[in-house]
This record gives C-alpha cells, structure tokens and sequence, in this order.
C-alpha cells in the first residue's frame, strides 16, 4: 500500500479519543484513507470530497457525499458527528462549520499544512497554509479541551504542519464531575 494510503500516525494515535461506535465524518476525504481505518476500529463513517473518481475508491459500507464545499453551502448543516477528521485541507470559510459539526463529547481530529511548508514543498500559497498557533486558536473557546498540538517540521517526508485532537465539551462539565481521562494513543 502506498504511503499515501496510509492513515495519518496522528489520527491513529488519537482515534482512541472517540466513543466507541460513534459516527465519524472526514472533511475533503479524497480516496478515503482514513475511512478505511475508522472503519477498521469499528465507527460509521461520512466522508465529503468533491472529487467523484477518489469518493468512487470509498470503503464499501462508508456513507459518501460529493460536494463542493468551497462554492457551495455546507452540505451537512445542523448534523453533528462523534468526530471530525480533516487532513491536508484548509478552507478558512469552512471552519467554523466544521467545528460546529462536532457533537458535545466529541472530537477534532485535524492536521494540515503550516506556514514554512513554501521552503520545502506544496502547498505554497499562504491562503492554504496555517499561521503560527492558528488551530489551537480556533480550539480556545471554553467548549473546547485540548488534548494535544504540534506546530512545527516533519522529516520523513519533509513538511511543516499544524495538528490538533480537541474534545468539545459539555458547559461545565469537568467543574461538576471528576475530570475526564483522555488517553493519549
């Protein structure tokens, strides 16, 4: 298998953050790499791409949706999931529609490309590159609880990227009962 079939080690690693047979969406899923893998570890799974022939290589059992969510509205408006994954994505527009699509408990799984990544690689426009700490400024509203975040270079392969895996939690929550343990992979 190639390794871009290969599941992110990051969603790997923090998938044990999502509730047992909770439903998951991944956000611009392409062939559906980390369908397959969510799938593996026993969650329905909503992948959205608006590229037809990579939807077409979607895991058998995946519920898909063909949409241009950079031109058109938001497709699963008011639908929440047990999890979002987005890898290598970046539509600023979109972001506040994709945090809202987290139910209360669940997680954000995100990794994407950071600034510095134009000395090394594509993408190279600004527009599709995270500024310094910018996913964990989209997490620092009190609904959020972040568990991890990186923000920096890679090696193998060379990449600057920003990655996060945040819970959204209930108003209060962790005030009126003991704290939740989130495993760490």
């Amino acid at each position: 298998m190639p390794d871009h079939a290969l599941p992110s080690p990051w969603i790997q690693r923090f998938t044990a953050l999502i509730e047992p047979g909770a439903t998951v969406l991944d956000v611009a899923c392409g062939h559906g790499r980390h369908l397959r893998w969510l799938a593996s570890q026993g969650h329905p799974t909503v992948g959205i791409d608006r590229d037809a022939e990579a939807l077409a290589d979607a895991p058998s059992g995946s519920n898909v949706l063909q949409a241009d969510i950079e031109n058109g509205p938001w497709p699963l408006s008011g639908r929440c999931f047990g999890a979002v994954v987005v890898t290598h994505y970046l539509w600023r527009p979109l972001l506040p529609a994709i945090l809202a699509s987290v139910a209360e408990g669940g997680v954000l799984l995100y990794e994407t490309f950071a600034c510095g990544q134009e000395t090394v690689g594509r993408p190279k426009r600004p527009e599709f590159l995270l500024q310094p700490g910018e996913l964990l400024q989209r997490c620092a509203a009190p609904q959020w609880r972040v568990v991890a975040f990186e923000d920096g270079f890679l090696t193998d392969p060379e990449r600057f990227v920003q990655r996060i895996a945040a819970v959204r939690t209930a108003p209060d929550s962790e005030s009126a009962n003991p704290p939740k343990r989130y495993v760490l992979g």
